[in-house]
């Protein structure tokens, strides 16, 4: 899903940050803002909205500004009314420019907000660029537990008491970090980036069942935790089962999609014993090797391929061929 925001939210937000303040259209503050990208009216003010794209924030800098003043009073309320006829989500005026009245006029009409920030237009679209990609990326909520180990984010799934928590403390206690335990908000940022926070009320705290909550940074210290992260491996905590079978050799790596995303899995089968932090420190070591480009699975199978090749050769075996 991806998140929404309308006018007065982003005034709210970021009012004071932008110094945005009203100009006109207060009406207007409940529509929504549906994408990050933003426009520069110029070409429509001219005369062609062939390729108007009405449904982003109107950016209305110096070019637009001194081209109004050049028009006549009739060509600059048509000009205005040709642009403000759309269905607009709002318009901001940049570098504190005094916008022409027809323009406060059509605000009011039309019951668009109009806008205006001190802030230089191309430092302004920059910065209101940012805040909107990162309002209105697809997220998704996640039950599980992610975790910093040698930077990689490693989420963890499993069913509820399998011990996802309990292998975030023992990771912290080696000295990893922990973002999100229980809940995970996950965004998708830019192109196949999935980042990974832990919501205001959770953050750096643990349920340990039988023992309650426990607090992380105040135990363990500040750098016990971290504030967001990237998902990168998705490992999957799930009970023994014997009639099931299980990955022996990993020659193909699986993988899991979130939010179109694809990422790593590794399920691991859970047995009284298993130190599962020193295996979570494994698949992290792992993922950084294939990330340079060594599997270490298909590496070995090449190996093992070519000293079965010398076997049947007839090819006297050294310890070379493992070279």
């Amino acid at each position: 899903m991806a998140n929404e925001i309308n006018v007065e939210q982003l005034l709210a937000e970021r009012g004071q940050d932008f110094g945005l303040e009203m100009l006109g259209g207060e009406k207007g503050l409940h529509k929504k803002i549906t994408t990050y990208d933003v426009n520069r009216p110029g070409l429509a003010l001219t005369g062609y909205t062939g390729y108007f794209v009405h449904q982003r924030i109107q950016i209305v800098g110096g070019a637009e500004i001194t081209y109004l003043s050049a028009l006549t009073a009739s060509e600059r309320v048509a000009a205005i009314a040709r642009v403000f006829a759309f269905d607009l989500p709002c318009v901001i005026v940049t570098r504190g420019q005094e916008p022409p009245v027809e323009m406060i006029e059509a605000a009011n009409r039309e019951e668009i907000a109009l806008l205006r920030t001190p802030l230089s237009t191309t430092p302004f679209i920059h910065q209101l660029t940012a805040f909107l990609d990162f309002i209105l990326a697809p997220q998704i909520l996640v039950h599980g537990t992610l975790v910093d180990v040698f930077g990689v984010g490693v989420l963890y799934t499993g069913e509820a008491g399998i011990g996802k928590s309990e292998c975030a403390l023992a990771l912290v206690e080696r000295g990893h970090r922990l973002v999100s335990d229980d809940v995970v908000t996950i965004k998708r940022r830019g192109r196949g980036i999935l980042i990974g926070y832990a919501n205001d009320v959770l953050r750096q705290h643990i349920e340990l069942r039988g023992m309650g909550i426990v607090d992380l940074a105040a135990l363990f210290g500040i750098r016990a935790i971290r504030l967001r992260k990237r998902v990168e491996v998705e490992v999957r905590l799930k009970p023994w089962n014997d009639t099931e079978k299980y990955e022996r050799l990993g020659l193909e790596d699986q993988t899991t999609t979130i939010l179109d995303v694809e990422i790593p899995v590794v399920s691991i089968p859970l047995v009284p014993g298993k130190n599962i932090a020193i295996i979570s420190e494994v698949i992290a070591m792992n993922h950084l090797l294939k990330i340079t480009g060594y599997h270490p699975a298909q590496e070995f199978n090449r190996r093992l391929k070519h000293i079965m090749e010398n076997h049947r050769r007839g090819t006297v075996f050294h310890e070379d061929d493992l070279e």
